[in-house]
């Protein structure tokens, strides 16, 4: 059975789309949809504990005349089930609201609602995704000698355990690997300050550039250490790869490291 989480507030468009797809068997099973009018309650739901994660998210990206409504519920989505595909359903294509949903919330398709044969459309898009969603681990994230167990939020580097780089016997601070957690899933994009600021959901008032820094730079000095110290992981990220600066805009992003010997030994 396809799970589907919808957002959607105009009564019309639900009244259209919600017999199709539920009469629409994406795995050979009836669909069941859970349907959110309002972009609050969807958000409320996601962060309630014991809700499951739903295989596809539905959204309308500008709701009551917020453009943020759409994408408040992505953030949810991927604080929570990073894994969740993100579509957007929408009457705003072809604008900077579309941009936004592919370059800030990692969308994977956005789907104008005002054109012919719209209800075949979204079955086919819908369809193409979950065709192609890759099987999901529960437990870990996996990034050549990478590897973030996600129940314990434990790093692992070439096999060894991220430390405190302060002090070897205690283990790493719980924000910064949260930090290279959400990275790590965003990659390549870059998350900036008011980016990772949200998905802490820390005060952005209290958690500025100089913050984000500074646990950056606790993580490569964290990395350096179990690679054995030498300096090799400050070198790769001078190299664009591993924790990377990107630009001039408070940003950071995770790219892969292609070291054959790093990647060899993982």
């Amino acid at each position: 059975m396809a799970d589907i989480l919808w957002v959607e507030d105009q009564t019309h468009w639900i009244d259209r789309f919600r017999p199709v797809l539920e009469a629409e068997a994406f795995d050979q099973q009836p669909t069941r949809l859970t349907v959110f009018r309002f972009a609050a309650a969807a958000c409320q739901h996601i962060r309630q504990p014991g809700s499951t994660p739903p295989d596809l998210a539905l959204l309308d990206a500008q709701m009551s005349g917020d453009d943020e409504a759409g994408f408040s519920v992505s953030r949810a989505l991927q604080r929570q089930w990073p894994e969740v595909p993100i579509l957007y359903l929408s009457e705003y294509s072809g604008t900077g609201i579309e941009e936004q949903a592919f370059e800030q919330t990692g969308a994977r398709d956005f789907i104008a609602k005002h054109q012919p044969n719209i209800e075949q459309v979204l079955c086919w898009r819908i369809r193409a995704v979950l065709r192609g969603r890759q099987p999901a681990s529960n437990d870990h994230l996996e990034q050549g000698p990478l590897r973030i167990d996600t129940r314990t939020w434990e790093v692992f580097w070439q096999g060894r355990k991220l430390m405190n780089p302060s002090n070897p016997q205690r283990p790493l601070g719980p924000t910064p690997r949260k930090i290279l957690r959400y990275l790590v899933e965003a990659s390549p994009r870059p998350l900036t300050t008011e980016q990772i600021a949200d998905h802490l959901q820390a005060d952005p008032g209290r958690f500025s550039w100089a913050s984000y820094r500074q646990h950056i730079r606790t993580l490569r000095n964290a990395f350096d250490q179990a690679g054995g110290g030498d300096g090799r992981f400050m070198a790769l990220c001078q190299r664009d790869q591993g924790l990377v600066t990107f630009g001039d805009a408070g940003a950071y992003c995770w790219k892969p490291v292609t070291e054959p010997d790093l990647v060899a030994s993982s």
